[in-house]
């Protein structure tokens, strides 16, 4: 196929099958998926693609459209073979410019110099202003979250990776914070720098800061943030489910699993590879077999005996959750809380109070994007047969 303008199917041209044909079969499937999420008219990816049947699957919420798609454009600028029609340019400055005009988080932001360095691209001038802001009001950091500490550091090294040195000189204070606040003695990442929320960590919360210490650690020769990072890797590795599970919630002060649910299928097939790349550049032992575990799961080897694909839309689903309990966080706070109360941890469920919550969200295939899409080392995940492989 090739993409349009509206990056809508037309039919196949010989040299649009060339291009993508560069691609494995794991990222096309993505790449087709993502056609699904888009939309032409704000020229952008979508919140949510819902998959219960529903005549107008799309749904948009401006804020997160813009940072999803910001998420997108990072996974693509792994990816040979872009489709034809994706101005990667144009969509990336009319998206980045909404960061000023719409209610988004910090790790916007950080995903924002990021990508930008990724591409090679240039930051508009009112974004610049804003991350200036940011970045130099240390008082403001006492209200980050872990992804938005996380995604700013890993956004200024990259940024000075790309030899934009602009940003260089915040890197070691956000390091220090990241440090001093969010460092665990279990091996795991708080939350937040204070609070009594900051010791209920979630798994994006090891994912997003691990990242950011090895990618600071490598560039700035600092091996205390190499040796955070492999702390932490080598903890979930330890803590993964039976069947490759990631578990969501952790109590940062004992290293606990305080609550299993929901999996998601991207930790499972995106975030965990992106930070299992890391472990394995830097010899961390069992991150590989980690990885191909994790990944098996969303193929089917999980507590449903299902897959996690969809592949009459080149889709995923989301999670697997406990039943009744795809509309309230309220079950899962308490458990957690009674969980670290009790110093307990926690086990996977009977498969049968398990089921599955039916969206995909685009920002899910762009980590697929980003963690296979320059990968030739695991063809059994990137050429399966479940993508159309061989």
């Amino acid at each position: 196929m090739i993409i349009s303008p509206n990056f809508g199917v037309k039919l196949l041209r010989p040299t649009a099958a060339s291009k993508l044909s560069r691609n494995s079969p794991l990222v096309n499937y993505a790449l087709n998926g993502l056609e699904r999420c888009w939309l032409p008219e704000h020229r952008r990816w979508s919140h949510i693609y819902h998959l219960d049947g529903r005549a107008s699957p799309n749904e948009s919420v401006p804020g997160s459209d813009v940072f999803y798609t910001l998420n997108v454009l990072l996974g693509m600028s792994r990816v040979a073979g872009i489709p034809a029609g994706i101005d990667l340019p144009e969509t990336f400055r009319r998206n980045v410019l909404q960061l000023t005009q719409l209610p988004v988080r910090k790790h916007a932001f950080g995903m924002a110099l990021w990508s930008a360095a990724e591409l090679g691209l240039e930051i508009p001038e009112p974004v610049k202003c804003e991350l200036r802001a940011i970045l130099s009001d240390e008082s403001g950091w006492r209200t980050f979250r872990a992804q938005d500490l996380g995604m700013l550091l890993t956004g200024v090294v990259a940024q000075a990776r790309a030899g934009e040195n602009e940003w260089w000189r915040h890197a070691r204070p956000l390091y220090r914070f990241l440090k001093e606040r969010f460092h665990s003695k279990s091996g795991l990442f708080f939350d937040a720098p204070f609070g009594l929320r900051r010791r209920f960590s979630s798994f994006a919360t090891q994912t997003y800061l691990s990242i950011a210490c090895y990618q600071y650690g490598e560039f700035a020769g600092e091996a205390s943030a190499l040796v955070m990072a492999d702390t932490c890797v080598r903890n979930l590795i330890a803590l993964q489910g039976p069947q490759g599970e990631w578990p969501w919630f952790f109590d940062a002060v004992s290293g606990r699993v305080v609550d299993f649910y929901e999996v998601y299928s991207v930790h499972q097939y995106g975030m965990a590879p992106a930070l299992l790349e890391w472990a394995e550049r830097f010899g961390q032992r069992g991150s590989r077999d980690a990885l191909v575990r994790g990944f098996n799961w969303v193929l089917g080897q999980n507590q449903l005996g299902r897959t996690m694909l969809v592949p009459e839309l080149s889709l995923t689903l989301r999670s697997q959750v406990h039943k009744g309990e795809l509309t309230t966080k309220a079950p899962r706070v308490l458990r957690a809380v009674k969980n670290a109360w009790l110093g307990n941890g926690e086990r996977l469920i009977d498969g049968t109070d398990v089921e599955v919550r039916l969206e995909c969200r685009s920002y899910e295939l762009g980590w697929i994007l980003w963690s296979f899409g320059r990968r030739t080392d695991l063809p059994g995940l990137t050429n399966n047969c479940a993508f159309g492989g061989v």
